[in-house]
């Protein structure tokens, strides 16, 4: 015998070989299974073909589900609904709150204007009045009210009332004058 038919004995022979192996392996498996099935009580040998359901459950469980999906629509459009309300109750609130932040702006501003108007008027009577009388009545006043109306006359006016103003008084008034604007930003 030549070394090529040696070899594709050997071959064939390998070939086989594993065919019947293959053959034992599947018989132990269908055995392995009968043997599990025979020892296994009948109560808990599962059915091999699914229980099919029937058609009525099937219809059943569907128009459940469909009752579920049509309550849940409901709640979401009766949620949509009172969101709608709220958001015309805000829009509502937000345009009384600008018409009451508008009102109370025009009262601040006449306000401001009044205080402003008398407070000037108040400074044109002490720049009118003569100096020695404007001084006494500037003696009882605190430097930083006195202060205030100082700085807004003229300069003249204020001149001849700082003139006749005990120097301790006069010093006072000039110290807050001085340091009025001190904080404010020079750039």
């Amino acid at each position: 015998m030549s070394r090529r038919s040696r070899r594709a004995r050997g071959v064939l022979f390998l070939l086989g070989a594993l065919l019947a192996l293959s053959g034992v392996l599947r018989m132990g498996e269908g055995a392995g299974a009968a043997l599990a099935e025979a020892t296994a009580p009948a109560a808990e040998v599962p059915d091999p073909q699914p229980a099919r359901a029937a058609p009525e459950a099937l219809i059943a469980a569907l128009a459940e589900r469909e009752a579920r999906v049509v309550r849940r629509e409901e709640q979401l459009d009766n949620r949509l609904q009172a969101l709608a309300v709220a958001d015309a109750e805000i829009d509502l609130r937000l345009a009384e709150l600008a018409a009451a932040e508008a009102s109370l702006r025009d009262t601040i501003a006449i306000a401001e204007t009044a205080a402003s108007d008398d407070i000037q008027r108040l400074t044109a009577v002490y720049e009118n009045m003569k100096p020695a009388q404007a001084a006494a009545l500037f003696e009882e006043m605190s430097p930083d009210f006195a202060a205030g109306f100082i700085g807004r006359m003229r300069a003249d006016a204020a001149a001849a009332l700082m003139a006749g103003l005990a120097p301790e008084t006069a010093y006072a008034v000039s110290v807050v004058l001085a340091g009025r604007n001190a904080n404010a930003p020079t750039e």
